[in-house]
């Protein structure tokens, strides 16, 4: 089954549980959830909540134990991994530290433009890590790395900021996954990071006549995941996850209203940050 040019109605899932191969504890329990075509959706929990685990199921790494996905009303699971995950763009908490001139440790995001420099230029200035590659002696074409002759190492945040804007290379995918990225910056930090890529999705969005609200031209879906209750506030959706389980899904604001779960943590949070 080919996966669609762009999405129309969005991401479903269906009951889907999921146990790791070779242990018996489900780390998504009966988890149905509608992620609607357009928007900005958060996932929040505390550590070991399942987000991650998500994330895994929606990138095809994984198969749901029981349940299924459906991306426009048609089985994710029939669709070609290779050809779903072309379609996806992400940057991760885990990520690889490419020893490469620093155009290509960026361009590695999309591999047939590798070498395209306007394009490795805008997925730097997506991320906001245009001031890593100014500090850099000779900028994009700076070897990176100090296994190298004359290679430079950088700082962890800088090569993170390296890694954000590789996880920009593609320009149009139907899934673009911000897992934890920032976990290593202060909460501050990561609102404001968070906030910029959502302007960023809504900026390259079209009116849509039916509900007068902003849809991506493809109707990308992008997800912002993260422990910290307070810094996903601008999120159309806030999906909570709590012992593999789906607590809450709402805005913010209806979140709060709800005082369940996600209004408390909120509180406690945005409290210790203040």
């Amino acid at each position: 089954m080919p996966v669609p040019a762009k999405l129309n109605q969005g991401i479903r899932l269906e009951q889907v549980s999921f146990i790791y191969p070779g242990t018996s504890k489900r780390v998504l329990d009966n988890v149905s959830l509608s992620l609607p075509a357009g928007a900005v959706v958060a996932v929040v929990g505390e550590n070991g909540a399942g987000k991650t685990t998500l994330v895994k199921l929606l990138a095809k790494l994984y198969e749901p134990t029981s349940g299924f996905i459906l991306v426009d009303g048609a089985l994710l699971a029939r669709m070609p991994a290779r050809e779903w995950r072309s379609r996806m763009a992400g940057a991760f908490q885990d990520f690889f530290r490419f020893e490469f001139r620093a155009r290509h440790t960026v361009g590695l995001g999309d591999v047939p433009r590798f070498n395209d420099e306007p394009a490795v230029v805008a997925a730097v200035d997506r991320a906001g890590a245009s001031d890593v590659v100014s500090r850099l002696k000779t900028g994009l074409d700076t070897q990176l790395g100090p296994t190298w002759p004359g290679g430079v190492e950088v700082s962890f945040g800088q090569w993170q900021k390296l890694s954000l804007a590789r996880g920009f290379m593609r320009n149009e995918p139907l899934l673009l996954v911000l897992d934890e990225p920032t976990a290593a910056l202060d909460a501050e930090t990561e609102h404001a990071l968070f906030e910029r890529y959502a302007a960023a999705a809504r900026r390259g969005a079209n009116a849509c006549p039916a509900k007068g609200s902003a849809v991506p031209n493809n109707g990308r879906i992008t997800i912002l995941v993260s422990h910290r209750f307070s810094t996903v506030r601008m999120a159309d959706l806030i999906v909570v996850l709590d012992g593999a389980r789906l607590v809450e899904a709402g805005t913010h604001d209806e979140l709060v209203a709800n005082r369940g779960q996600y209004a408390e943590l909120y509180g406690l949070q945005a409290a210790a940050y203040r």
